[in-house]
């Protein structure tokens, strides 16, 4: 994610955000106090984030989100401050090592992916400007990098839906996925980390993941995946040279110096270790809420919005760099 607000997938004004037809037999106020307390739950050290997300599926699709409007912003600056409090239980010489690890990595999955989103774009019949966005937010990071390239190639409301949409529902399906390979490939942690860095969109996800797998992998995981996420800036100069719209605003991830910083503070000035891992637990409950309040987004009209030729070239997309980096990492052998 970004320091701007990412725009929610949801093609529907906020207020018009419910779930099914529970939603309808279940009064305004019942709807808030049960929304508020699976919020509370999500605190709860008992709380994955795997179950957070599906928690919020569940609530999203049967008695809706009662606090669309707070719902996105809170997820926007509660995902910003939780990665940054995750640097605080970091250790900064294996996050170095892992950054080396993961460049090579890094360039060429954005290279491929954003070459095959142009190739089976048009294959597709998917929308050039759409097919960008998708291809876009599946090489770096998601709704991050759809946001950061929208205003550049003058993408209007129905595209940036589109695209959002496709990415926010393969993101969510990652995070329950992912784990559940890792250990039926027998990765190691530190395999696992590399590969949700590569082949997930989001950050989020990217980090619930690697949380879910073990401490190792969301180190590799974390810092790999932020690293990625810094390729939206020459993405954004690229775009701005292709399209000739030099005088679009190239929006920066300062939080990712946030993060930096705080495994920079941990690493010299370790007697306040007490603090950092109060810090760090505290991070990793405010991750998970995020990931509730993400799947508490998820409405029927962003799935029907997305239409079946973006879809599948958001699919077709994730699983050519999924299956590529996997087999890659396979190949490799354990660090």
């Amino acid at each position: 994610m970004m320091s701007e607000e990412v725009p929610s997938p949801n093609p529907t004004e906020p207020g018009a955000q419910q779930g099914g037809a529970a939603s309808a037999q279940v009064g305004p106020k019942a709807r808030k106090g049960l929304f508020l307390l699976a919020m509370l739950l999500c605190l709860s050290p008992a709380m994955g984030a795997p179950q957070a997300l599906l928690l919020g599926l569940v609530l999203a699709l049967t008695i809706g989100d009662p606090f669309p409007s707070f719902n996105q912003r809170a997820t926007n600056w509660l995902l910003k401050a939780s990665v940054v409090g995750l640097g605080f239980g970091m250790n900064l010489e294996q996050a170095l090592t892992a950054g080396r690890e993961g460049l090579l990595f890094t360039v060429a999955s954005i290279g491929v992916t954003l070459l095959a989103g142009r190739y089976l774009g048009r294959r597709l019949g998917v929308e050039r400007i759409s097919a960008f966005l998708i291809s876009s937010g599946t090489a770096i990071c998601g709704g991050s990098a759809i946001a950061a390239v929208s205003p550049i190639v003058n993408a209007d409301r129905r595209q940036m839906t589109v695209a959002l949409g496709t990415v926010f529902i393969l993101n969510s399906v990652a995070l329950l996925v992912f784990p559940l390979a890792g250990h039926l490939f027998g990765m190691s942690q530190h395999q696992f980390g590399l590969w949700c860095a590569i082949a997930i969109h989001d950050t989020s996800s990217v980090v619930g993941a690697g949380a879910a797998y073990g401490e190792q992998a969301l180190q590799m995981a974390t810092t790999v995946k932020l690293q990625r996420a810094l390729w939206i800036i020459p993405l954004s100069l690229g775009t701005a040279v292709l399209m000739k719209t030099g005088g679009s605003r190239v929006k920066i991830p300062w939080f990712i110096g946030l993060f930096m910083l705080a495994m920079v503070a941990s690493h010299h000035f370790p007697q306040y270790a007490d603090a950092y891992a109060a810090l760090s637990f505290a991070a990793k409950r405010g991750l998970t809420l995020t990931l509730f309040l993400i799947g508490a987004s998820l409405s029927l009209a962003t799935m029907r919005a997305v239409g079946i030729k973006p879809m599948v070239l958001g699919v077709l997309l994730w699983l050519l760099i999924s299956l590529l980096s996997l087999a890659a990492i396979l190949l490799e052998g354990p660090a």
